[in-house]
């Protein structure tokens, strides 16, 4: 399969050990985290062609992955 991009590794490369030790210790943070890498990987297989939709599908699935992204960012900095 080729790369999917937008991987939370590389949105937050400095945040990798990070993120590893919210996942072992948060589960709320667990489960945005699993939410999105499913939401990004939906994502790509419709931006491949793989699993073809229509825009508007397209559109609220990347609003999805947006709010996750930005809820992971919040607990991130909070972690600090």
């Amino acid at each position: 399969m080729s790369h999917t991009p937008h991987e939370l590794a590389e949105e937050f490369p400095a945040e990798i050990d990070k993120m590893h030790a919210l996942k072992q210790s948060d589960p709320h943070f667990a489960k945005m985290f699993d939410d999105y890498h499913d939401v990004n990987k939906d994502i790509h297989r419709g931006e491949t062609n793989v699993e073809p939709m229509a825009d508007d599908h397209m559109a609220d699935l990347r609003k999805k992955r947006l709010a996750l992204k930005d809820q992971i960012a919040h607990m991130l900095r909070a972690a600090s």
